[in-house]
């Protein structure tokens, strides 16, 4: 191992081991990337799925108002609602109008009023509901089902009266055969078409969060505690020290980055077995490409993130600066996941920060097409040595620790 390297090392290790010395520093570098998916894609749907379930099982409280009908009655009680009966109120102008009945429901005296009026062969009706409320709203999808089945009744029996079959009439053209088995993608590529959609975003997103405090803590952060004019004595140049504080960057940042798709993997692996999702198929090439995109990415936006950190002359400095400074990349992230990849031109693939995001999710998608790998590839590295030109640049100046002061 050359001194170089040995120096580079040494500084990357100091920084490291500083930085993660907190334990809320670890929590927030290991726990919490490792759980997000799991907890964003398994724990938070079987929650949300008992939440469902236990409101399915609730008794709801309803008003009845006007007009009876035994058959409505029957398909009510099947959905769980204990109705009580009154008449219709005599100043609404139309069913719709709340009137005094506002006070009840925002009162949740009653979880809704459902309101019935026979014109001849003709119904009319409105349900009065809370839409803040959970169980008002539950209780107006119950009412609108009931409905919906016992309309299809009397269009059914309307139509076997008059001697027509109701299904043929109402139905007369039907898709033939499976839905599903018509679909030319596998559920792998169907799997690659879904994450290909937020993977890029969340991996952009994270990756500059959390080099954010590092970059910091290792700039900004040594030249108030006073640290940083004793590193520039140490017998190595200035290029070796920054290169010693981006790799203790990039480390901890790629660490987070890891977990994060560890995670992502494992909550992927649960869903596969549900059949909720297919796992993704990609090749090797995607794979050992994908994999270029996010190191790529990650060298340009650690390198821009210590130049900038480097111009502060404090840590509230650096963190008011960085802190807009993301929202360059969030931005474009958000953006690049509207962007419709079939048949699209290859100078997408040129503009910074947007080509390696579409890059990602070509990839995802299991498409290498070559043109647009060259662009992205070629134009991602000659960002990323802008952006080491730029930290570098930012290192080497004279004031650096005198502009601090």
């Amino acid at each position: 191992m050359s001194n170089s390297w040995r120096f580079v090392t040494t500084i990357a290790k100091k920084e490291i081991i500083e930085f993660v010395r907190d334990w809320r520093t670890l929590l927030a570098l290991i726990v919490i990337p490792l759980l997000i998916f799991p907890a964003l894609f398994i724990a938070l749907p079987l929650l949300l799925e008992s939440e469902a379930a236990e409101l399915d099982a609730l008794e709801l409280e309803i008003v009845w108002q006007g007009a009876i009908n035994e058959d409505l009655q029957l398909a009510f009680n099947e959905s769980q609602l204990a109705v009580s009966y009154e008449q219709l109120p005599t100043e609404i102008s139309n069913l719709s109008d709340l009137g005094t009945d506002i006070d009840r429901l925002r009162e949740q005296d009653t979880n809704a009023i459902f309101r019935l009026v026979q014109n001849d062969s003709e119904w009319d009706f409105a349900i009065l509901h809370l839409s803040t409320s959970e169980a008002s709203t539950e209780a107006k999808s119950r009412i609108l089902l009931a409905i919906y089945s016992w309309e299809s009744d009397v269009i059914n029996g309307t139509l076997v009266e008059a001697g027509l079959d109701p299904e043929s009439t109402l139905d007369p053209v039907k898709w033939d055969g499976e839905v599903s088995s018509s679909d030319a993608a596998t559920k792998g590529e169907q799997a690659g078409l879904v994450l290909s959609l937020f993977i890029p975003m969340v991996i952009a997103i994270w990756t500059a969060s959390s080099a954010i405090q590092p970059s910091i803590d290792m700039t900004a952060g040594e030249r108030e505690r006073g640290t940083l004019e004793a590193l520039l004595c140490l017998p190595c140049s200035r290029m070796q020290l920054l290169a010693g504080k981006w790799l203790a960057v990039a480390t901890i940042t790629s660490t987070g980055v890891v977990l994060q798709i560890s995670g992502l993997l494992f909550a992927i692996t649960f869903l596969a077995s549900t059949s909720i999702i297919g796992i993704p198929t990609i090749s090797a090439s995607s794979a050992l490409l994908l994999i270029s995109a996010v190191a790529i990415f990650a060298i340009m936006v650690v390198a821009f993130e210590l130049a900038i950190a480097m111009k502060a002359h404090s840590v509230k400095e650096a963190g008011s600066l960085l802190g807009p400074a993301i929202l360059f990349i969030i931005f474009p992230a958000l953006f690049t996941q509207v962007i419709n990849l079939d048949g699209i031109e290859s100078w997408w693939f040129a503009i910074p920060l947007v080509n390696i995001l579409l890059a990602m999710r070509e990839l995802l998608l299991d498409r290498v097409i070559i043109e647009h790998v060259l662009v992205w590839l070629l134009s991602s590295i000659f960002y990323a040595g802008l952006a080491a030109w730029y930290a570098a640049k930012q290192f080497k100046r004279e004031d650096l620790v005198a502009s601090i002061s």
